[in-house]
């Protein structure tokens, strides 16, 4: 099979030519340290930053002395958590409120702070992936600091209310911070309209680097620092700032502010052929998050009586690259969190595949995958001993 279909681009997106030419010039023309000032090439370095922090405010609506760059989306929401935690410890607050579908950054992250008595309500969801705006309302508590909810989920793509999530959390005088990694890109981002405090983002998600990401935090927020040191980024994470990796991400968010509709509806478009497409010649399928409100490029069906395991195995020899709806790959038996929260059988979760389409998918593509999708399916479902043995197949 000499063509190849990446269709895994909420893993990560391949680096575009624009932002690979850009950065390279900080490698040997503009290598200077940002923080020596004293001279031209130090010079260019922290102008190259400045220019790159205001490119980045412009395209999420935040001032520029707002941002604040990491070395990804899962530092980000560390950050987050942590330093909103460790700000409030001594003012009474100690409660946090997130969901049930939220990346392991955060769930991992609360499991840390419950150590140090931070309280966490892990706020449920429907079977579409949607929190329960009134559950929200009844969680929060006197001593709520935090919620931090995701913008659009990385597994199903389902689009949370985030502005009427921000006027909840305005309405209660408590922050609201939101992991935007997947939505960066994909969806209108206003963080004064959404009334967001601190926004988590990534660079690779969008056609720029890995290692690099960034975070809004409003002007008033109190945050602890990340990382102690020098005075870099205003102070709050110390470490001689990557430079190249920061002009990568601010032209691939450049690039992508540019016919941002266009680009949404195209993307919306083929999401769409494929979704009906996968509907139209495979029985016994799920799909997974939101009908309607969903990232553009995202396609997640579950396949009953299936492993998603083998489907990725077979569709790699064809050349499809995608992604599991289970844990297995990461190595636990587990299904993954996200479905089994939309009340998912452990069998049906575990026959979920993932697909996200990029800026190179076109209409033949989808068309290819979905009848290779079909033979895949069939052919294991022949093979499958437990088709016929629903009780089997649930466990």
């Amino acid at each position: 099979m000499s063509k190849k279909f990446y269709l895994d681009n909420a893993a990560t997106t391949r680096v575009k030519k624009e932002v690979i030419d850009e950065m390279l010039k900080y490698f040997d023309e503009k290598y200077g340290n940002p923080s020596s000032q004293l001279y031209e090439l130090g010079r260019r370095s922290k102008e190259a930053i400045d220019n790159a922090r205001k490119i980045v405010a412009d395209f999420i609506n935040a001032d520029e002395k707002e941002i604040y760059f990491t070395a990804g989306g899962s530092e980000s929401d560390n950050w987050a958590l942590k330093g909103v935690a460790f700000a409030n410890f001594n003012k009474g607050k100690n409660h946090i409120i997130t969901t049930k579908i939220e990346h392991h950054a955060v769930l991992h992250t609360c499991e840390y702070l419950e150590k140090f008595g931070v309280k966490t309500t892990y706020l449920d969801v429907d079977k579409y992936g949607m929190i329960d705006l009134e559950q929200l309302k009844e969680a929060i508590t006197p001593e709520t600091m935090l919620i931090s909810i995701m913008f659009a989920n990385n597994e199903i793509g389902t689009i949370q209310p985030i502005e009427q999530i921000g006027e909840i959390a305005k309405e209660h005088g408590v922050l609201l911070h939101v992991d935007a990694v997947q939505a960066m890109g994909a969806v209108k981002i206003d963080v004064k309209k959404q009334h967001i405090d601190l926004l988590s983002m990534s660079a690779h998600k969008l056609g720029g680097p890995k290692g690099i990401g960034g975070m809004f935090i409003r002007k008033g927020v109190k945050i602890d620092n990340l990382i102690h040191g020098g005075g870099q980024e205003r102070g709050k994470r110390a470490g001689t700032e990557g430079v190249q990796n920061i002009v990568g991400f601010a032209k691939a968010v450049e690039l992508a502010s540019k016919d941002f509709d266009a680009h949404v509806k195209k993307l919306t478009s083929l999401r769409n052929k494929f979704i009906e497409g996968i509907k139209n010649n495979i029985p016994d399928v799920i799909l997974n998050g939101h009908p309607t409100m969903r990232l553009p490029n995202n396609v997640n069906f579950s396949y009953k009586y299936v492993e998603g395991e083998s489907i990725l195995l077979l569709l790699d020899m064809d050349g499809i690259s995608a992604s599991s709806g289970s844990a297995c790959t990461s190595g636990s038996l587990d299904p993954s969190h996200v479905l089994l929260a939309t009340g998912l059988d452990h069998g049906t979760a575990h026959g979920s595949i993932r697909f996200t389409i990029g800026e190179e998918t076109t209409e033949e593509d989808i068309s290819f995958v979905v009848q290779t999708m079909k033979g895949i399916v069939e052919r294991l479902r022949m093979m499958s001993p437990i088709k016929n043995d629903e009780d089997l197949y649930k466990k």
